[in-house]
């Protein structure tokens, strides 16, 4: 069994025009909102073991606030290759973990995490399956259940165990 965390990166500022989309940085909101969501996995679990997380400022920002909260200092590798590669590059990106981390935690944004939370998390509660069909929005985290023993097996058999949002962890 393998988990996956999935962890959108938190609001981001779009005051500075001159900046590249890469480059921009989290606004007030999301440097409230990520803790919030380090704070929930830290009660709630699970820990990650291996971190992949998108080079865009706003993804970096958003895990170093999430993983202080966290309390955890998990192996993490950035990767350029997570900034807007779709959902099916997310995955392929995943399927290269390595099979001694139990739990992977991915960091990125959307469309792409809405895309593949919808294609792994085929099973679990209807109510929370529909509000992660519905949006998946800044900082919103998703917790699948793979049942596979090896990553590159990742595939649409997970079960949704847990979908939160700054709202709905008290923010």
């Amino acid at each position: 069994m393998k988990t996956l965390i999935l962890l959108r990166h938190a609001k981001s500022d779009w005051d500075g025009p001159q900046l590249a989309d890469h480059d921009r940085p989290l606004a007030a909101r999301g440097r409230e909102a990520a803790p919030r969501m380090g704070a929930w996995l830290k009660a709630h679990g699970p820990m990650p073991d291996l971190v992949l997380c998108s080079t865009a400022t706003r993804a970096r920002q958003t895990l170093a606030l999430a993983l202080e909260a966290l309390g955890a200092e998990p192996e993490t590798r950035f990767d350029r290759g997570l900034y807007l590669a779709g959902g099916a590059g997310v995955l392929a990106r995943l399927r290269r973990a390595p099979d001694e981390a139990a739990t992977v935690m991915v960091v990125g944004h959307n469309p792409d995490f809405e895309q593949l939370a919808r294609r792994l998390a085929t099973t679990g509660d209807e109510t929370v399956l529909s509000r992660l069909r519905e949006k998946v929005p800044t900082a919103g985290l998703a917790v699948i259940e793979l049942p596979v023993e090896r990553w590159a097996e990742a595939g649409p058999s997970g079960r949704l165990i847990a979908f939160e949002t700054p709202k709905t962890v008290g923010g």
